[in-house]
């Protein structure tokens, strides 16, 4: 009885400590919190009704760059590669067999004509050359062949256009026009200097880049997990989230955790922490913006433990090893009574009256 009363009277302490500290939105860090509304540089702290745009995004692994090209010729004399295209157009062909098409040149070094006309081994040729290759070739069938060719494309340049992730050294990669070093570096600034880059092997680049991808800039929602272990979990900053929308994210507040709720924005080294208090109450059930804050990368939203629960679980796993060893102690108790005396030889529990 009184290990009972004891155990209620915890209880009930706990839980209003808990109910005390739920009411409060700031956490209990230590002396070198600073709960600051005023720190921002720019004005008043950014939240829904009053966001802020971001500083000009730098780039940073591993963010996703889009390379689209506008003007990759190669320096001449260029000299035709597997997997280039080329256009071919030909004055005097067959009727029924015309040549005016773009031809990869595939396996072997060869553009195929089609039939009637054959392959031609192209490779290693520049332009001009091919065109009297092409021309020498079809006078086996046509009597006056006049040919044009031109590159369109080259397998170079496929390397160039696309998705290019910026790797763990700040680079992207180009194929066989190496790597250019873009990390910190605006869009703009990537731009110039990838088509500085490749200035060394094409006639004036131009290219145009774009984000793809942003990777590189994140804030966390951490959630304490009541004695279960904390969650951590990152997302992408896009420059418009609210801390409506980071838990959103998360589709809202689990079972153990509490309404203290609060952002820790990084100071800088040896500086004190800030501490951005949220109303959690106000923000879901009242539509105040107060404490909506607008996130930024590298805050961290972090959403405390309902403390009863979390006195709860750590009561479980004090007691859980005794409820254990007394489970197989009253289990070993019981089966060496049922399978002792009287039991064995068929006359039922020696201790009951009825013979039972």
């Amino acid at each position: 009885m009184r290990l009972a009363i004891l155990t209620i009277l915890i209880a009930a302490s706990v839980a209003g400590c808990a109910s005390t500290h739920q009411k409060s939105m700031g956490p209990d860090l230590g002396s070198n919190v600073v709960l600051s509304e005023d720190s921002y540089p720019n004005g008043p702290m950014p939240r829904e009704l009053d966001k802020v745009s971001l500083p000009t995004y730098t780039i940073a692994p591993p963010d996703i760059l889009v390379i689209n090209a506008i003007n990759l010729v190669p320096k001449a004399p260029y000299q035709l590669m597997m997997g280039d295209v080329v256009a071919v157009t030909v004055v005097g062909t067959l009727p029924d067999a015309p040549i005016e098409a773009a031809f990869p040149i595939g396996i072997g070094g060869t553009i195929d004509l089609g039939i009637p006309y054959g392959k031609v081994r192209v490779v290693n040729k520049t332009v001009e050359e091919v065109e009297a290759l092409v021309k020498e070739h079809l006078r086996a069938t046509l009597q006056d062949p006049r040919v044009t060719v031109s590159l369109l494309s080259t397998s170079a340049m496929q390397q160039i256009t696309g998705e290019h992730l910026v790797g763990p050294d700040g680079t992207v990669n180009l194929g066989v026009y190496g790597t250019v070093r873009i990390v910190g570096s605006t869009v703009g600034e990537a731009r110039y200097q990838i088509e500085s880059h490749l200035s060394a092997f094409l006639e004036q680049p131009q290219v145009a880049v774009d984000v793809f991808a942003y990777n590189s800039k994140v804030y966390y929602i951490v959630t304490e997990g009541a004695g279960l272990g904390d969650g951590v979990y990152r997302f992408p900053v896009t420059g418009n989230e609210t801390v409506l929308d980071a838990v959103s994210n998360i589709n809202g507040l689990n079972q153990v955790a509490s309404k203290r709720i609060w952002i820790a924005r990084p100071a800088p080294l040896g500086g004190d922490v800030q501490i951005l208090p949220v109303d959690w109450t106000g923000i879901t059930a009242q539509a105040s913006t107060t404490t909506n804050y607008q996130l930024m990368p590298g805050d961290r939203l972090f959403i405390a433990e309902d403390k009863l629960v979390a006195w709860d679980n750590q009561m479980a796993k004090l007691f859980a090893p005794l409820e254990r060893i007394m489970g197989f102690t009253l289990l070993g108790t019981n089966t060496a009574t049922r399978l002792s005396g009287r039991v064995l030889k068929g006359g039922g529990n020696p201790r009951s009256s009825s013979g039972f």
